[in-house]
């Protein structure tokens, strides 16, 4: 298989036994990829019923990260799409494992359910709320790599969420100091999923007590300029517009996104 034709799972899979952090990146990137589904039966409305397998000891669903990769596995069946942390919240409440790309990829992998119960509760660790006011804004200094990067790739699937970010040192009032990720112009009513996707930027990053605080600007704010002269910037992707889908279930030529 040449390189344009893996996924960033099989890119991730390949990378896991490198390191501890490699191996976080990998669930990771399961969370945050689409998957579509082998189901047992064609979806009623959006109720889906998995086909399951019994495996030793342990009950697995199949998923896959393109369609033509379950096609090739089943021929013609029935699935669904959704997102990787939506299927791991179902298979954990029923206590289920996954079979991901099984036979068909290189990132080809049995994940008991205790391996989705850790990622379900990892992906539910939220972010605290503080209040502080920054007294002065510097350049970040001294944080590692992985974490900028996962920041880069994480902040990439936030379209339309913010403009911009910023990433810098802050000294707070009161006295205190931290790195804090500055998003410009949130979208009203973004800001807990912008908080989740740095808190899980940084939890998958692997770095042991880290802390990273997260605010929010108006760009006419006096500290948008400061911000834009010492931060290290993320541009995140502008929002853009889907052609009006059909409802789920009703082409029958396209599975149900859940």
């Amino acid at each position: 298989m040449s390189a344009p034709d893996l996924t960033p799972l099989d890119k991730a899979h390949a990378e896991m036994e490198v390191s501890d952090a490699a191996r976080l990146r990998f669930y990771e990137r399961l969370a945050d990829a689409e998957l579509f589904l082998l189901l047992d039966a064609p979806a009623d409305g959006d109720q889906i019923t998995p086909r399951l397998f019994p495996v030793e000891e342990v009950t697995l669903v199949l998923a896959f990260d393109r369609e033509e990769r379950l096609a090739e596995f089943a021929g013609s069946a029935p699935y669904a799409a959704l997102s990787g942390r939506a299927l791991v919240q179902m298979l954990a409440e029923q206590s289920l494992g996954l079979g991901l790309n099984l036979e068909v990829a290189p990132s080809s992998i049995m994940l008991p359910p205790e391996a989705i119960g850790w990622l379900h509760e990892t992906l539910g660790t939220a972010p605290e709320d503080v209040e502080a006011t920054p007294e002065e804004l510097l350049p970040p200094t001294g944080l590692p790599e992985v974490l900028v990067t996962g920041l880069d790739t994480k902040l990439a699937l936030t379209s339309g969420l913010a403009r911009h970010a910023y990433l810098c040192a802050v000294r707070y009032k009161g006295g205190g100091q931290s790195h804090m990720l500055a998003f410009l112009d949130p979208v009203p009513g973004a800001e807990p999923a912008l908080a989740r996707a740095v808190n899980e930027a940084l939890v998958f990053s692997g770095i042991e007590a880290g802390a990273l605080d997260v605010a929010f600007f108006n760009a006419r704010d006096p500290l948008a300029a400061e911000l834009a002269k010492v931060g290290l910037r993320f541009d995140l992707p502008e929002m853009t517009t889907p052609e009006e889908p059909a409802a789920p279930g009703m082409d029958p030529g396209k599975p149900p996104r859940l």
